[in-house]
């Protein structure tokens, strides 16, 4: 494969997963966002357990136990991200989580560019906050925020436990082992409300197809992506690719949701993607092979 399509593989990849989020937001009115997210999670792993079929032998209940962790923070992250995408832009969310990867690259840094990088992620979280924090329905802006941050603080774990299992040998295989497990772990909270609520919504196979599609959309064909790019460029330049993904959201969200930034946003989002891109060999060392938040 040419070298010079490598960096449309990773953006065909960040499309399929922001394309995912959008068909996601149009779903929220049938189901919470934690059961959509649940759906897409559940989707994920079954796709790839059916398609890679790890063998029992393999899996130590040490190892189990890792990819079961990995995958309850995966699934816990993206609710975190469906309930923050279903109060703002989907741009602007993204923005914000990238503190999650962001902070853990800094963590323990002493260069001064990383700090400064740190610096310029969160004036632009606090632009982008605070265009949605103080728009015309502030408390709606406010929990989508919160949301958005709680979702940074489970792609950070996800980043520490991700290496873990993938230093462990787990690999895609982590993958799809620790998101069947994930789901099944949060099966009850993530679709409680809507069980008692609403339970008519899980009897029609449409819900079902769409959780596959979601997952298949949003997690399989984005990390199959980026596993191919990774071999190819490796993990200091696919660090850099990532600073293209607050962009890629904020394109989709124009024009699949007809989600604009504004001017004080699309600063806040710049201060966000050159803050990855300082950043970025560190998060490259700290981040696993692949995969990406939301």
């Amino acid at each position: 494969m040419p070298r010079q399509l490598i960096p449309a593989m990773f953006i065909v990849g960040a499309v399929s997963q922001y394309v995912g989020a959008s068909l996601g937001v149009g779903l929220f009115e049938q189901l919470s966002p934690a059961a959509v997210a649940w759906l897409r999670g559940a989707g994920a792993g079954l796709i790839l357990v059916a398609v890679l079929r790890p063998r029992r032998a393999d899996w130590s209940r040490t190892r189990l136990r890792a990819a079961a962790g990995f995958g309850t923070v995966t699934v816990l992250m993206n609710i975190a991200f469906y309930e923050s995408i279903a109060h703002i832009d989907l741009g602007t969310a993204v923005a914000i989580e990238f503190l999650g990867p962001i902070a853990v690259a800094v963590a323990g840094s002493r260069r001064t560019v990383d700090l400064l990088a740190a610096a310029a992620a969160l004036i632009g979280v606090v632009c982008v906050a605070g265009v949605n924090i103080g728009g015309v329905s502030g408390v709606d802006g406010a929990v989508g925020v919160a949301y958005a941050l709680v979702a940074a603080a489970l792609w950070a774990g996800y980043i520490v436990l991700g290496k873990r299992v993938a230093d462990a040998g787990g690999g895609i295989e982590g993958l799809g082992v620790g998101l069947a497990s994930g789901a099944v772990v949060l099966a009850v909270p993530a679709l409680g409300f809507d069980v008692a609520t609403r339970p008519e919504s899980f009897l029609g196979w449409e819900v079902w197809v769409l959780g596959l599609g979601l997952g298949l959309l949003s997690s399989v064909i984005p990390y199959a992506l980026d596993q191919v790019v990774l071999r190819r460029i490796g993990r200091a330049r696919f660090a850099l690719l990532l600073a293209l993904l607050p962009v890629t959201a904020t394109a989709v969200g124009a024009v699949m949701l007809g989600q604009r930034p504004g001017w004080l946003e699309a600063v806040g989002i710049a201060l966000v993607v050159a803050a990855i891109v300082v950043t970025s060999r560190d998060v490259a060392e700290a981040a696993p092979a692949g995969g990406a938040g939301g």
